[in-house]
């Protein structure tokens, strides 16, 4: 890529971005890790509206604080308004890459003041999630990928390549930090960006990243109109704090594993798998008199079932046997 034209890219991406979302936002957020992504967004963005960056701190390397203390310097140096480091312990639920997801989402929340953030994730960033989704059967949800605008989450640079960031910093004499997580095969992620996605582009002869991105493109326009459908029918078979069978058994397929995920969810579910959907509908549509069946949820020593009786579903909790 030829490096000077890379900025001015970015520049145009976050603008359009601002017309289409930002227009009425003072200023805003940008969560800096102090990697190229995030390096270069905060660069653009400082240029456009006064900027605050947020830097979490994992604590889960030995240099983590001092990685925080410079990208923080950078940021300043950049031009926003305030750098804050958060600071944050890092539980265990779902494993150490969902844990630390977790852990920063709840810090950047908590620190965001109201204001929007925006995230630094890439078109490659959106390839790697699609194959994720698409390796795990998440279903199509998980395979339309990152959302554009997901509030307070916003993702100007979904449409650009990390090539674009690395040359962007380059140009801007910027030095990225270089996660070595980022290349860890303990890491599924990292499995996938450094081998998967390398491989797919030179078997299928590269444009892997772009298709997987349109793929999920079509899949969100779909999957949104399909939600739309499900909230208006989720009104018309919710029964107390459960769902009727008979009228949920009605609806077409589509609709109603829709209907039955947004009723788990609201029930205290979390990361809730196809598997655990589709067991769920089977209770309403080849019911036999069988069990109930265990879906996610962020429980100790306890377990959410659903079950079906007299009727309808419902959720319950309930300890788990040793």
């Amino acid at each position: 890529m030829d490096r000077p034209r890379a900025v001015a890219q970015l520049r145009t991406a976050l603008a359009r971005f601002a017309r289409g979302y930002g227009g009425g936002w003072p200023g805003w957020c940008v969560a800096l890790s102090g990697g190229a992504d995030s390096l270069a967004l905060t660069a653009v963005a400082a240029e456009l509206k006064p900027t605050t960056a947020l830097i979490v701190d994992h604590r889960l390397q030995s240099e983590s604080a001092a990685v925080a203390a410079t990208a923080r310097e950078q940021a300043l140096r950049l031009g926003c308004a305030d750098a804050r480091i958060l600071t944050v312990d890092v539980g265990t639920v779902g494993g150490p890459e969902a844990a630390a997801r977790t852990a920063r989402y709840t810090a950047l929340d908590h620190a965001r003041d109201g204001a929007p953030v925006l995230l630094a994730h890439t078109l490659d960033d959106q390839a790697e999630t699609v194959l994720l989704g698409l390796g795990r059967g998440s279903g199509p949800r998980s395979l339309s990928g990152m959302r554009v605008a997901d509030p307070p989450w916003y993702r100007p640079l979904l449409g650009e390549r990390r090539a674009t960031t690395v040359a962007a910093c380059a140009e801007l004499g910027l030095t990225p930090w270089q996660d070595p997580h980022n290349a860890d095969p303990r890491f599924t992620r990292s499995r996938l960006r450094v081998e998967v996605l390398p491989l797919l582009e030179d078997v299928l002869g590269g444009g892997v990243a772009a298709a997987l991105a349109r793929t999920a493109d079509a899949l969100r326009e779909d999957a949104a109109t399909l939600d739309e459908l499900a909230d208006d029918a989720y009104r018309g078979v919710v029964d107390g704090d459960g769902l009727d069978t008979a009228r949920l058994a009605a609806l077409p397929t589509a609709i109603r594993r829709r209907v039955i995920r947004h009723w788990l969810r609201a029930g205290g579910a979390t990361g809730l798998t196809d598997v655990q959907i589709r067991g769920v509908d089977t209770l309403v549509t080849a019911w036999r008199g069988q069990g109930g069946v265990a879906v996610s949820a962020p429980l100790r020593e306890q377990r959410l079932i659903a079950r079906r009786r007299d009727g309808r579903l419902t959720l319950t909790v309930e300890p788990v046997r040793a």
